[in-house]
C-alpha cells in the first residue's frame, strides 16, 4: 500500500495513538507517498468536470492537507486560491507545493467547522477529509461551508461509489472503522477516522437542510459499475442565487 518513500509501520502506530491535528503534523513529509492522499486521476477528473460546470474566480480547498486539490482550484479559478487546514505540518508541505500556472495559492490554518472567512468564494473543494467528520457533525460542517459562499457558489467534491459485501475492500474497510471505534474508546485523544461513515444519501439530504441545490456528475473517465450506477461521482452542491461577479476594487 505504501511506496519505500511512505511511513514506516512504526510511524503509522504513532499517528493512530495521537490526535487527528497530531496525527497529521507527523505523517505531513510523507503524506504524498501513501494511499491516503487523492490520486491524480481523481483530481484530474474532478478538475475537468469543473470546468464544465462554470466560471469561478476564488475558491477555497477545505481541509487541503499537503495541497493536492489546491492543484484544482489553480486549473479552474482566475483570481485567487486558498486552502485551509488545522494541522501546521501539513500546511508546512502544501507552502511548498507549486500549482501551476494558476494563481498562487494562499495558505490558512483554521479548523473547518469554524471558518475565518465571510461569503468571499465562488467555489469550494474538498478531496478526502470527510472521515474526520461525525455523522453528527455534517450540518455545522456544511453550514460553515454555505456561509463562505456567494450567491451561485459551489461546493464540490467526489464521492467513490461504496464496494459491495462481497468485496474484500468492503471487509476490509468495515474491520478499519471497528479497530478505530475500539481505539477510540480505550485512548484518548480520539482519531476519527471513519471510512464509511460518510453515506451518499444521508449527506444529499444534510446538504439540502444547509440550503444547497444538490447535482451528482457522474465522472466518465471511471466508468459504470454492473448495475450501471458511476462508480465516481461528483457532488455539486450549489448555494442559490445568481452569481454576484467578481468583487470591486478598493
Amino acid at each position: 500500500m505504501f511506496s519505500p518513500e511512505g511511513p514506516t509501520l512504526r510511524e503509522l502506530a504513532v499517528q493512530a495513538l495521537s490526535s487527528v491535528e497530531r496525527g497529521y503534523d507527523l505523517l505531513a513529509p510523507k503524506f504524498d507517498h501513501t494511499p491516503f492522499r487523492t490520486s491524480d486521476a481523481v483530481l484530474d477528473a474532478v478538475a475537468a468536470d469543473l470546468a464544465r460546470t462554470g466560471s469561478f474566480d476564488a475558491g477555497l480547498d477545505l481541509c487541503c492537507g499537503t495541497g493536492a486539490g489546491t492543484g484544482v482550484l489553480a486549473r479552474v479559478c482566475r483570481r485567487r486560491v486558498v486552502g485551509v487546514d488545522f494541522s501546521a505540518g501539513m500546511l508546512a508541505v502544501a507552502r511548498g507545493r507549486p500549482t501551476g500556472a494558476g494563481p498562487r495559492a494562499e495558505y490558512v490554518r483554521a479548523d473547518a467547522r469554524a471558518l475565518p472567512f465571510g461569503p468571499v468564494f465562488d467555489l469550494v473543494v474538498s478531496f478526502g477529509a470527510f472521515g474526520h467528520f461525525l455523522p453528527r457533525e455534517l450540518p455545522g460542517l456544511f453550514a460553515q461551508v454555505h456561509s463562505v459562499l456567494r450567491p451561485g457558489g459551489c461546493f464540490a467534491f467526489p464521492v467513490v461509489a461504496p464496494p459491495r459485501s462481497s468485496s474484500p475492500v468492503f471487509w476490509m474497510l468495515l474491520g478499519f472503522d471497528a479497530v478505530m471505534r475500539v481505539r477510540n474508546a480505550l485512548w484518548r485523544p480520539p482519531f476519527v477516522m471513519y471510512y464509511r461513515a460518510f453515506r451518499l444519501g444521508q449527506v444529499r439530504r444534510e446538504l439540502e437542510r444547509a440550503g444547497f441545490l444538490v447535482e451528482l456528475h457522474a465522472l466518465p473517465e471511471f466508468g459504470r459499475r454492473r448495475d450501471g450506477s458511476p462508480r465516481v461521482r461528483t457532488v455539486v452542491a450549489r448555494r442559490p442565487g445568481p452569481p454576484a461577479g467578481p468583487p470591486r476594487a478598493g
